[in-house]
């Protein structure tokens, strides 16, 4: 309850503005997804960006390297022939892409954009890096691109600059969604 009167929120769920536990575990359910992928992916980009290797057209364990490796395997060879016009590029789009996702999805900042980049790039990376993966489930881009549906469905309701913005604007209008 809020200054007596119940809050919108309380008015759907019946419960005097208490919530049940499985109300509360409903409601935090999307959390450990959340930082799950927004820890893993800032991680993955400032691994690549660190990495004395990775960044070079060619050499052990440069993008250049990995490119030309999945060419013939991939489902989209277009795709692996246009990261190869300029593997270093590619290699920093890569980078600053999965620390862009990561940062939004820890913080809650445009949650579904950045999920939907997430998925985007976990999709690239399927169809190119992993999908010759046999049986298909020892690839783990196909896992990352399905961990980031509920995210981009559902954004972040909790615990997010989203949801502050969306409680700021809701009270602005005097609490009309």
């Amino acid at each position: 309850m809020t200054h007596g009167r119940r809050t919108d929120t309380h008015l759907l769920h019946g419960d005097g503005g208490r919530g049940s536990r499985q109300d509360i575990a409903t409601r935090y359910a999307l959390l450990p997804l959340r930082i799950f992928l927004g820890v893993t992916f800032l991680y993955a980009g400032l691994d690549k960006l660190t990495d004395g290797a990775f960044l070079k057209d060619s050499g052990a364990g440069s993008i250049g390297d990995t490119m030309r490796a999945v060419r013939d395997s991939s489902a989209v060879p277009a795709l692996v022939d246009l990261a190869l016009k300029s593997p270093t590029g590619f290699g920093y789009a890569m980078a600053f892409g999965e620390l862009a996702v990561g940062i939004g999805t820890l913080l809650g900042v445009l949650t579904r954009l950045a999920a939907l980049g997430g998925a985007l790039i976990s999709l690239s990376l399927w169809l190119t890096v992993s999908w010759a993966s046999d049986p298909y489930y020892y690839g783990n881009d196909l896992a990352y691109l399905m961990a980031w549906l509920p995210l981009v469905l559902a954004g972040a309701p909790v615990l997010s600059l989203d949801a502050a913005w969306h409680t700021r604007r809701r009270q602005r209008s005097g609490g009309f969604p």
